[in-house]
């Protein structure tokens, strides 16, 4: 894989798909849960918890996925992209410092990931200095 400067994250609970990229090329990598959850809305677990425990193997997994950029946009379309951050921040704290940003984002093909992920950050560097 070649070294990029950016990373954008988009994670469900079913996939995370990891994009290093710059202005020109990119890299995807694709990171399923080793339990997958079938229902996370099920009846099954305890009244007000919409779901089971995070698969806290998935999540390092990914955030080891991120561990070389130098700055990453978070995104998806539940409360996995949040669940992701406080593994983060609970398990390697370090890679708090890369986190851009954390947005909502439905069911992106890569194309629009890539893109939506390139224009946040043109926006976000400009604003920062790249280190």
């Amino acid at each position: 894989m070649t070294d990029h400067y950016h990373a954008v994250v988009w994670i469900d609970h079913h996939q995370a798909r990891v994009l290093h990229f710059n202005l020109s090329d990119s890299d995807t990598e694709v990171i399923h849960p080793h339990n997958p959850k079938k229902n996370i809305h099920s009846h099954a677990f305890p009244r007000g918890s919409n779901h089971g425990a995070e698969d806290q193997n998935y999540l390092h997994e990914v955030a080891e996925a991120i561990a070389n950029a130098k700055s990453v946009l978070i995104s998806g379309p539940s409360n996995e992209k949040h669940e992701l951050v406080k593994h983060i921040e609970h398990h390697d704290p370090s890679l708090m410092k890369i986190i851009a940003g954390v947005e909502a984002l439905d069911h992106p093909t890569d194309k629009e990931l890539l893109a939506h992920a390139r224009k946040f950050f043109t926006a976000y560097d400009r604003m920062n200095v790249q280190k």
